[in-house]
């Protein structure tokens, strides 16, 4: 009887025990901020509550150099992680990501072409616009040239630090359409008619290095218009300030999840990365952050009034730019080291 009584009670204790050891733990990476608590609140606590492992985030700046110098020493702490688009491929060929297999994720054809890499699965469409405070400014500015225009709109504007995107919004607003901006782009002359017209706005920047820097200049009056991530501009209407977005000429890009080169938790990565790119979860995701849904198949089940805040509605892509990876991918580095001398002078 002992005996039997001993055997049952090791099975409880085991059976007690088994839920805890069968909740692995994921370590997944992002940028933070208003996107960080929508991806957590569509996707990360769902998954969890269907009884994935339990999520832990990490919050980064893009720095794929942590990344490399992990994989490089075979030292791989985290498992997903958010790149940006010119990430995705530079990482792909370096043989920092896995490899991912799309037969457990979702099939290619529900996405947005460019949200399919062999490294990575775009998994929203946001994008970088010109936003301005409707308290502080009564006449909406509606192009790029306005934007240059300190005349009609005295006052600051709020640049992101560096050649990407600004060159093209240069570009924009010296007459150039968005469809011919990255043909131009291409040529020396092209640059330089980008880097003339950044000239002549100079004195009249405020640089910003991070997302959240732009709602704050606008609401604080530091700067009339800026540049700010879509996403940024809807989280702090949200908070009641009454910021407002000129989508003409905004350039829009993707954000990806990749899975480190080794890292311990590879297929439960999978199984969120599946997980988040379900249409219910896709839509729920959009409605908790004005960013576009990759499965197309998500749009449906949005409300209009959403969908009219997203970078990826017909009337908001109409004049957009998709940011070109593999022009940046090519010329990005001499840019970024002219821009860099041309910052300082």
């Amino acid at each position: 009887m002992k005996k039997t009584s001993l055997v049952l009670a090791s099975v409880a204790a085991l059976m007690a025990a088994t839920p805890v050891l069968a909740q692995s733990q994921l370590t997944v990476v992002n940028f933070g901020g208003a996107n960080g608590a929508a991806q957590k609140k569509a996707y990360y606590e769902p998954f969890e509550k269907a009884g994935g492992a339990k999520i832990v985030t990490v919050e980064y700046n893009g720095e794929q150099a942590k990344i490399k110098a992990m994989v490089e020493t075979k030292k791989v702490t985290w498992d997903l992680v958010e790149v940006e688009s010119p990430d995705v491929q530079r990482g792909c060929d370096e043989g920092l990501f896995e490899k991912l297999d799309y037969s457990k994720i979702i099939p290619k054809a529900d996405l947005l072409p460019a949200a399919v890499n062999e490294c990575g699965v775009g998994f929203f469409v946001w994008s970088t616009v010109m936003a301005y405070n409707g308290d502080k400014l009564k006449t909406a500015p509606t192009t790029w040239a306005d934007f240059w225009d300190t005349k009609k709109f005295p006052g600051k504007r709020g640049l992101r630090k560096g050649a990407r995107y600004n060159l093209e919004f240069a570009l924009m607003a010296d007459g150039v359409a968005p469809k011919d901006v990255y043909k131009v782009l291409a040529t020396p002359a092209g640059a330089d008619r980008a880097f003339k017209k950044l000239t002549e706005l100079k004195a009249n920047i405020q640089w910003w290095e991070a997302g959240a820097q732009p709602p704050q200049f606008l609401v604080a009056g530091d700067v009339v218009m800026s540049t700010a991530f879509n996403g940024r501009i809807d989280a702090a209407q949200r908070e009641g300030k009454n910021l407002k977005i000129t989508w003409t000429g905004g350039i829009y890009d993707l954000d990806y999840w990749v899975i480190p080169k080794g890292a311990p938790n590879k297929d439960e990565a999978t199984k969120l990365i599946a997980f988040a790119m379900k249409t219910e979860n896709q839509a729920a995701y959009a409605q908790n952050i004005a960013y576009g849904p990759t499965n197309t198949k998500a749009l449906a089940k949005l409300p209009a009034k959403v969908l009219a805040d997203l970078p990826t509605s017909s009337t908001n892509a109409k004049t957009a730019l998709q940011f070109n990876v593999g022009f940046w991918a090519d010329q990005g580095e001499a840019l970024e080291k002219r821009f860099a001398a041309w910052a300082a002078q």
